[in-house]
């Protein structure tokens, strides 16, 4: 009986360091989500800074010197090729195109006298009046004064033509920039009065560093350069206050030589500008995407980062167990593609991963 009292006195001792024990037990355990990685498609973005020019940025220069007479159009206005600028007030113009007139004038009256002696000359001579070598002499006369006229036909060909210099049209359709002189400033060949830009379409220029051009294009199908840049995908191109363009643009060229003191080779992609939102010497940013299929995606929230190395804890059984993985941020800024160190069906830690350390226990939820 004082045994049967002493076991009954007991048990409640060995059920209370039971439960103690089970409780360390949670304690050392605790619970931790888990991610179980699959293979998925996934699309990365990469952005580039990028210079917007137009089609045809033509800067606008006179072809003489002079002042300026007068101006017709104004910064920003929407211009037709052979439209009237500027006109250059030079009055060498006026004077050149008189002496050039004044010259054909002489060269014909020649002309008409060279050819009146000729043909007194020949009939005399004919009749043997007079010797041959005169006649030559006179049909020679006559034979440099029409050389002669016809250079001062060109004289005066290029004299009407500077004339036709001191109007200044565009040469495109486009759009004025900055006018860089006013009414009355003197100007010559060697000033740039202002640039017309053609944005019908526009331009817009990025480069890549050597090590990335060759990625690029090997991540594109097709044989030769050409083939390539027909599969590029559609640019997406951001404004310089943030909003995306709704237009999207393709890749036309990549410069034929890598710019030696920087590195890196030219791209060119074109976009659609009717609207005429887009104008030459803004700047803003490409976006490339890039399609990647079957590939292990996992939340950044996983991951941990030790000195120069990306990690994740994999769940061994009851424990964890830190594995190095290669790592590509996705534009949705919340999950990473792996590109290396993780299969699919690899159970994970999802979050928490802070509190973790190699070899922890841990309860997977």
């Amino acid at each position: 009986m004082r045994v049967k009292n002493l076991i009954l006195g007991i048990l409640p001792v060995l059920l209370l360091a039971s439960c103690g024990k089970k409780q360390e037990a949670t304690a050392k355990a605790p619970v931790f989500e888990t991610w179980v990685t699959s293979k998925q498609n996934a699309e990365l973005q990469f952005s580039y800074p990028v210079t917007i020019k137009g089609t045809e940025d033509v800067e606008i220069r006179p072809r003489l010197e002079g002042f300026i007479k007068d101006i017709y159009v104004d910064e920003g206005s929407v211009v037709k090729k052979g439209q009237l600028l500027f006109t250059i007030d030079a009055p060498s113009t006026e004077k050149d195109l008189r002496t050039a007139l004044a010259a054909v004038m002489s060269a014909k009256a020649q002309v008409n006298t060279a050819k009146l002696n000729v043909d007194r000359i020949r009939p005399l001579a004919e009749k043997n009046i007079v010797s041959g070598v005169q006649l030559s002499t006179a049909d020679n006369s006559y034979q440099t004064a029409l050389a002669n006229l016809d250079q001062a036909n060109a004289m005066l060909a290029n004299a009407r033509a500077s004339r036709s210099w001191a109007s200044v049209t565009s040469p495109v359709d486009g759009v004025v920039g900055t006018i860089t002189f006013r009414k009355g400033s003197f100007v010559s060949s060697s000033y740039v009065i202002t640039t017309v830009a053609n944005i019908g379409n526009v331009y817009a220029y990025f480069s890549l560093n050597e090590k990335d051009l060759n990625t690029f294009l090997k991540n594109l199908p097709g044989a030769t350069q050409t083939e390539k840049l027909k599969n590029t995908p559609p640019i997406k191109l951001v404004l310089a206050d943030g909003t995306e363009y709704p237009e999207s643009g393709k890749i036309q060229t990549i410069s034929g030589v890598v710019n030696v003191s920087t590195g890196s080779a030219n791209f060119r992609v074109e976009f659609p500008n009717k609207a005429g939102q887009l104008r030459s010497g803004s700047s803003g940013k490409i976006i490339i995407p890039e399609q990647l299929n079957n590939v292990v995606v996992i939340p950044q929230g996983a991951t941990f980062a030790r000195q120069d190395k990306t990690l994740v804890y994999k769940v061994q059984g009851d424990s964890v167990v830190q594995s190095v993985v290669s790592v590509i941020p996705l534009p949705d800024g919340l999950n990473y593609a792996v590109t290396d160190g993780l299969s699919e069906g690899v159970r994970i830690v999802k979050s928490g991963v802070a509190s973790l350390t190699n070899g922890a226990k841990i309860t997977a939820k």
